[in-house]
């Protein structure tokens, strides 16, 4: 796994903590659960699924950092590859389903999924 995909992989791992934080435990304020388009009313309703789906990118997250880490170790650089990139996979798939949900998440989709995109290529064109 080349330096640029491994740079990205874990600028992509660092942006997906900060979702994590951002769901699962920042999210009943409301300028960051408006972020997500839901209103304080549905609060009591939604707060369940978003820190699942905090979880989800915190896991994401992790093996993104903990795949880049292994690259650095002799034995499990092949595997550390594949599992960072594997990560970053799944990263840029929920980026993709994010924005064919709704339209008007593309920004955050585009956030969500650039720096994952951007390591992918990476690491298939050098």
């Amino acid at each position: 796994m080349n330096l640029a995909a491994q740079i990205l992989a874990v600028l992509a791992g660092l942006l997906h903590v900060v979702i994590f934080t951002m769901e699962s435990v920042l999210f009943r304020q409301p300028q960051v659960h408006g972020r997500f388009l839901v209103r304080t009313e549905e609060l009591p309703a939604v707060r369940p699924w978003a820190l699942n789906q905090g979880f989800y990118n915190l896991f994401l997250a992790l093996g993104a950092l903990g795949g880049v880490l292994a690259v650095h170790i002799a034995d499990t650089a092949t595997a550390g590859a594949a599992v960072a990139l594997f990560a970053c996979g799944c990263m840029l798939g929920a980026a993709l389903v994010l924005l064919v949900t709704d339209r008007r998440m593309a920004r955050a989709a585009a956030m969500q999924g650039t720096l994952p995109l951007l390591a992918l290529a990476c690491a298939a064109l050098f």
